[in-house]
């Protein structure tokens, strides 16, 4: 069975506020590591009220400074909102703190509305046009310096952070594939172009320095529980949450509703359907079963599970459910 890892939004429920979900998110991270994840990543949005993982490197921090040995980083950081200077310096102070234990994923989008982006911005220029330009910036800061070389990052320089290149699309992972670096695509809520671009990335990789053979990591949604219909409550949260997303209102993560998903408009449930296909809903026979057809039918070398659920409780016991179940598929196989 390949590993498994942890995407956090580090989710603000109702009820509830950022402090709780950053004290989650470190609970979540330490049994994550207890249960055998490799990493634990963290993502990028602004001006999303149900999402307390903004600053994301300084939650990185905070979620590295309390786990041991568990890899930890973003997946990931929108370049466009960001120099990569200032991202190599911010990442260079993690990989100094936590030596060997932080990734680096990066995006093209901004992680949030056009209004939202020129705020953190101050100017649209450039942005995702300049993406590939900006991830081989990013690069140079963190090797070795060059005589001559005039900017550097203090921390960073020489530190050789991992890269990785997030995408939706077929455009990361032509990039990923010209560049030698690791490829997650984001098939959690964007699944369309999953097998086409894995297939691109795959033929078209160059090896690196970094990197000598292609390497895929897909995003999974996971609601397990000790039954399917409780699972399918938990389940429940998100699919509000998306509702509310794709409506245009986005708010904290809502509890649980008994029979959303039938009540569902059928408009609905078809794009719930088709976004949200990439997903494992029930109890441990059946995270068994989706695990292994989900590796079997995408060859993927990593999967990164996330699962956005109202109760801590039941999050927690979630995400042991499928370590669980990675550990079955191992030892069977």
């Amino acid at each position: 069975m390949v590993p498994l890892s942890v995407l956090d939004l580090s989710p603000i429920r109702e009820g509830g506020d950022a402090a709780e979900s950053f004290r989650n998110s470190v609970d979540l991270a330490r049994h994550a590591e207890k249960w055998g994840y490799r990493r634990y990543w963290l993502a990028e949005h602004h001006n999303m009220p149900g999402i307390a993982s903004a600053a994301t490197a300084v939650v990185i921090g905070h979620v590295a400074a309390g786990t041991s040995t568990i890899r930890v980083g973003a997946g990931g950081i929108m370049l466009p909102n960001h120099s990569p200077l200032q991202v190599a310096e911010a990442f260079g102070t993690l990989a100094t703190l936590f030596p060997g234990r932080i990734d680096l994923g990066l995006g093209r989008a901004p992680g949030t509305d056009q209004l939202t982006a020129q705020a953190l911005r101050r100017t649209l220029e450039g942005g995702p046009d300049s993406f590939p330009q900006d991830v081989v910036e990013l690069m140079r800061y963190f090797g070795e310096a060059q005589p001559g070389q005039r900017v550097r990052a203090v921390p960073g320089v020489g530190l050789r952070v991992p890269l990785w290149i997030l995408g939706s699309s077929l455009y990361g992972a032509q990039l990923a594939a010209a560049l030698g670096l690791p490829y997650a695509f984001a098939s959690h809520f964007a699944p369309g172009e999953m097998e086409s671009a894995i297939a691109i990335y795959r033929a078209r990789f160059q090896p690196s320095e970094q990197l000598a053979r292609p390497y895929v990591m897909l995003g999974l949604n996971v609601f397990a529980a000790d039954t399917e219909a409780e699972a399918k409550l938990l389940f429940s949260s998100h699919l509000q949450a998306f509702v509310n997303l794709r409506s245009g209102q986005p708010g904290r993560l809502p509890p649980p509703v008994e029979g959303f998903e039938e009540r569902l408009d059928p408009r609905w449930k078809g794009m719930l359907d088709h976004v949200l296909s990439c997903r494992v809903v029930g109890d441990p026979d059946m995270v068994r079963k989706g695990l292994a057809d989900f590796v079997a039918r995408t060859g993927a070398d990593e999967i990164i599970v996330t699962g956005q659920i109202y109760d801590h409780a039941a999050r927690l016991h979630s995400f042991e459910i499928a370590a669980e179940a990675r550990d079955a598929l191992a030892k069977a196989a």
